[in-house]
């Protein structure tokens, strides 16, 4: 009886530990402050979006039909990730570029949330999410699209 408990037990142990975090992030994504810091600093919106790994509403959001000239920068950092000379209309009621301003800025991590297969786009210096990106962007400008959360973003205006 005590080594069936004992078997039992140790499976256990070893699933929790063999399994992807709840919410199906891939581990790989780390945040450069505690979840607790970045509270401090993001307004709700930002945070659910950016440390949550959350999602607005299409269509419903800041920036997904914005037509001005200029740059969008990390809600939390100010850095510069993409620029308006990316963007383009996908259909989807969120703002999609073709390709980030600077790569390096930025890292795609495996994400299986919502029990979908996808590739997140995080901001590298934080780990915080941005978007996702996806393979069905114009052909002509490199067949990516880059669908953002406008509460991950700022706009600065050229």
């Amino acid at each position: 009886m005590k080594r069936s408990i004992l078997a039992a037990v140790l499976l256990c142990i070893l699933t929790a530990f063999g399994c992807q975090n709840s919410n199906g992030q891939d581990s790989k994504r780390k945040m450069s402050k505690p979840a607790a810091e970045w509270k401090k600093i993001l307004t709700p919106n930002q945070y659910h979006i950016m440390v949550e790994s959350g999602t607005e509403p299409p269509y419903k959001n800041e920036y997904w039909n914005n037509h001005e000239k200029g740059m969008y920068v990390s809600a939390a950092t100010g850095d510069v990730l993409f620029s308006s000379d990316d963007k383009f209309d996908s259909g989807t009621g969120w703002p999609s570029f073709v390709k980030a301003v600077d790569s390096k800025k930025i890292a795609i991590v495996h994400d299986n949330s919502y029990g979908m297969s996808r590739d997140e786009v995080i901001e590298k210096s934080t780990g915080l999410h941005l978007g996702h990106v996806f393979d069905d962007g114009p052909a002509d400008r490199g067949g990516k699209r880059y669908c953002m959360n406008s509460g991950a973003l700022k706009f600065i205006k050229k």
